[in-house]
């Protein structure tokens, strides 16, 4: 028997080893500015979870679940553990991001861009979204994105809450002036929407950024319901979200950044494809999932439950899913990660750091150096 368990363990140990050091890109030329800035922050990194519940808004029935008359929210916070304590105000408010997990995923699936932000000094929270989670009851249902707006405003309403509660760890310790939104997929859609959505639109939101996120049936109107700092990231190889009908629109908006990432996968840029990186492209896994559940779990046509034409949303169906056949080979994820890091690290710290300097720094890192360092970066601005 002993000998049966130390079999065991040592198989558990190379198979770490294996899922940890294998097949990892090469690193970053440790003299590219690009390298320098995938370094963290001076922050500690720490999180609890907690679970929100929502008595004002109902979870809507669809297949065998009979609906609920709350939405509950298990959320995750990271937050700089040298800087926040509990039972003593912050010494000045923070940043504070909310981000917004895709379809089939979880609070946890940004995990790699919220760690790294935090240690620069920010707060960020995410939520397992009630119906659209990976566990969400019967099966998860992609009509709920339209809620998830509304999810997201009740989660601000506990940080400005939380704020002003004397002895609560964020006492003193939300900047209401630097608050950002950003999401993969749907959560990018639910990102955008809480940005610009006439009906949904939380105003407190500063700066947003959809990674990969539908945008299809938004129009130029949609986004001249208000100005803030946007940026999609995407990929011309994504097989879940077209890039054409999704990600090139971006540049319809006034201000807008469209960082585009060459041979990136869709499923790449969530936190556990690190665990993919021995695919040939981990959308093959992406779709076989989404696809298996999306046309069980909405409608032949609720996009006009988004909005109207005459709020900007264009009454259209969404472009076909995983019709790249075969699949070209996908980027590392790891070094997927590590880009989608630095263009949304420095996206937020382009609006967000307390140092003007710091701020026209990031701006010029994210337009100008990371294109020209990393040959599968491609930057383009509306400056109209």
């Amino acid at each position: 028997m002993k000998r049966v368990l130390l079999v065991i363990v040592a198989l558990l140990v190379v198979t770490g080893l294996v899922l940890t050091f294998a097949k990892r890109p090469e690193p970053l030329d440790p003299a590219l500015e690009s390298a320098k800035r995938l370094h963290d922050g001076p922050h500690t990194v720490a999180y609890y979870d907690v679970t929100l519940t929502d008595t004002t808004r109902p979870s809507q029935a669809h297949g065998n679940f009979e609906g609920s008359d709350s939405r509950e929210l298990k959320t995750r916070i990271w937050y700089p553990s040298d800087l926040l304590r509990e039972g003593r105000p912050a010494a000045k408010p923070l940043p504070l991001l909310i981000y917004s997990h895709g379809f089939m995923s979880m609070r946890t699936g940004g995990a790699y861009l919220a760690e790294h932000m935090v240690s620069k000094g920010y707060i960020v929270a995410a939520m397992d979204y009630p119906l659209t989670n990976y566990s969400a009851p019967d099966q998860p249902y992609v009509v709920d994105v339209v809620n998830q707006p509304g999810d997201v405003s009740f989660l601000l309403d506990h940080f400005t809450s939380w704020h002003r509660d004397q002895g609560n760890l964020f006492e003193g310790a939300v900047d209401e002036t630097r608050i950002g939104a950003f999401g993969l997929s749907l959560g990018g859609m639910t990102t955008t929407m809480a940005a610009f959505h006439p009906r949904f639109r939380d105003p407190r939101i500063d700066a947003a950024v959809s990674i990969a996120g539908p945008s299809f049936p938004f129009t130029e109107l949609f986004y001249s319901h208000r100005q803030l700092p946007y940026m999609m990231i995407a990929s011309p190889i994504d097989a879940l979200v077209d890039y054409r009908a999704n990600a090139l629109p971006t540049l319809l908006v006034p201000g807008a950044i469209l960082v585009t990432i060459e041979d990136a996968s869709h499923t790449g840029f969530a936190d556990m494809a690190k665990m993919l990186r021995f695919m040939r492209n981990p959308d093959k896994l992406g779709c076989d999932q989404v696809k298996s559940n999306i046309d069980a779990s909405s409608e032949d046509t609720w996009y006009h439950l988004i909005g109207t034409p005459e709020e900007g949303v264009a009454a259209i169906d969404a472009p076909p899913l995983c019709e790249m056949d075969p699949l070209p080979v996908g980027m590392n994820p790891v070094r997927q990660h590590w880009l989608n890091q630095l263009a949304v690290s420095s996206f937020f710290e382009s609006h967000f750091a307390e140092d003007p300097a710091v701020r026209r720094g990031n701006r010029d890192f994210l337009l100008n150096t990371l294109p020209r360092e990393i040959a599968e970066v491609r930057v383009d601005v509306n400056n109209n």
